[in-house]
């Protein structure tokens, strides 16, 4: 990369770092007092609802946000068209959602969902008026501002959510926390961020870009579909406490490697999608996101596998230890995922919108067919066959970069071997620890985590890991920025 771009895609790493591990910290943490205050069940029925939130979420952005990050050159009739379009969108959906309210209580006999869908679909609404917002932002890779926004929401409504639970509203505690996240967010957008809507509206505008958002549309509602299906089966087939104990799993898993792989997305997409037309350029950014994702994801996914049992013996007590081998399974399933992203991010950069919808039908067929061997069997099998199903789709995705790129999966497979191998060799470390006998959780969590940072660190720096030294070096920039800042 020339400095100018490295420079700015190392600055908008840092912000989205800080952005996505700031409020997903403070979350966190509001997480754990909730599942201390709360039932497993009170959390598997928000879960139930999960996948229809979402779908009617993708229907609002409708594929016109990434849209208008990948197009070059828009105009401000642009961002008006998709901000009063998303706004229309978002009233349609919430109210077809409570429309349907009374069949989704029906189709899991659970009466309670009915008012809790109803309540949920409000996020719908509030979600649309600040989704432009948050894609401009994005678009000019300004993270710092989402910092701020998303720190004050989270921990606005996390004490709001708190002191419900606290004075026994349940899983209205979760509900109330859910609607407040999002209504202090979007208000917030419209403090900090100074791009406002004019009067003005174009259909010719919107069919511009129709054909590339239309497709990630369809491609994100699949995604949509099945990142849920799993709720939705366990939800259907087993107890509302059995998708509590998984949805907590899931939700522990996906902390680390959801904001990972979204702090590469929102910063790579633009990125890739700037150097679109110079394929070695892109390459080697695609070379350099990809082993510096692994780098911290491979550890951190193999850490959380190890430290299962005793993170959750003490952050969410003993009524949640069911949850310890999903959450160990899942984590494996969690290895590869931010390395898919990478790979699927530079079919949109590329304007292959097509094909990045052929491969999601593809691997979603290949879910199917695993959800029907594996659900017999428990939720145990099912997870099994998710492993297989990252597998799989890495390899379907990887190839065609491979082929757009001269970046061959053989290639990328080995440039992610040395971090794996790194992140082995410190989960072997972690993983000794418990032969030594320590009978208090706490402390046995606290030295695999020591352990654990010291010796992969330790091993990083000593062989000079070049991801590792350009991190370092982009940490020590950041701090004598801040020292020196006017």
């Amino acid at each position: 990369m020339s400095d100018g771009l490295k420079s700015k895609t190392l600055h908008a790493l840092f912000w989205s770092f800080l952005e996505r591990f700031g409020q997903q910290g403070i979350q966190f943490i509001i997480s754990i007092i909730l599942a201390r205050l709360l039932m497993p069940e009170e959390f598997g029925l928000i879960a139930m609802l999960a996948i229809f939130i979402a779908i009617a979420q993708s229907f609002i952005n409708s594929g016109f946000g990434q849209a208008l990050i990948q197009k070059k050159n828009t105009a401000h009739i642009d961002e008006c068209s998709i901000f009063y379009f998303n706004i229309f969108v978002g009233f349609l959906v919430a109210g077809l959602l409570c429309l349907a309210a009374p069949w989704i209580a029906g189709f899991y006999n659970q009466p309670l969902l009915v008012p809790l869908t109803c309540a949920l679909s409000l996020n719908l609404i509030i979600n649309a008026f600040g989704l432009v917002q948050t894609t401009l932002l994005t678009k000019h890779i300004d993270f710092k501002t989402q910092l701020k926004v998303s720190v004050i929401a989270t921990v606005i409504s996390g004490t709001i959510g708190i002191t419900m639970a606290f004075n026994g509203f349940g899983v209205w505690s979760l509900v109330a926390q859910s609607l407040g996240s999002n209504l202090f967010r979007t208000a917030l957008l419209w403090v900090f961020n100074t791009w406002r809507p004019s009067l003005v509206f174009s259909f010719a505008a919107l069919r511009e870009m129709f054909a590339f958002g239309s497709r990630l549309l369809a491609s994100g509602l699949l995604d949509t579909v099945f990142q849920n299906i799993y709720l939705v089966v366990i939800g259907k087939l087993f107890s509302p406490m059995a998708l509590g104990f998984y949805s907590r799993a899931k939700g522990l898993q996906q902390l680390p490697v959801d904001n990972i792989s979204g702090i590469v997305s929102r910063v790579t997409f633009p990125v890739f999608s700037s150097v679109q037309d110079d394929k070695p350029r892109l390459k080697r950014g695609v070379r350099k996101a990809l082993t510096m994702l692994v780098m911290i994801n491979f550890p951190m996914m193999i850490g959380l596998a190890i430290v299962a049992k005793p993170l959750v013996l003490v952050l969410l007590t003993e009524k949640w230890a069911p949850c310890i081998p999903y959450l160990q399974l899942l984590c494996v399933v969690g290895m590869l995922y931010p390395v898919h992203v990478i790979n699927l991010n530079v079919l949109i950069a590329q304007g292959r919108s097509d094909l990045f919808f052929r491969l999601e039908i593809l691997k979603k067929i290949l879910i199917v067919i695993v959800i029907a061997v594996t659900y017999r069997w428990g939720i145990i099998a099912m997870i099994y066959g998710q492993i297989v199903i990252s597998c799989l789709g890495y390899f379907l995705n990887a190839h065609y970069t491979g082929k757009m790129l001269d970046y061959p999966i053989t290639e990328q497979i080995q440039d992610l071997i040395p971090s794996l191998a790194l992140a082995s060799i410190m989960g072997l470390g972690v993983y000794a620890l418990k032969y030594t006998h320590i009978a208090n959780q706490l402390a046995l969590l606290s030295a695999q985590i020591m352990t654990g940072i010291v010796l992969y660190v330790g091993i990083c720096y000593i062989f000079r890991i070049s991801s590792f030294m350009e991190i370092i070096e982009m940490i020590k920039s950041k701090s004598f920025n801040f020292r020196y800042a006017d």
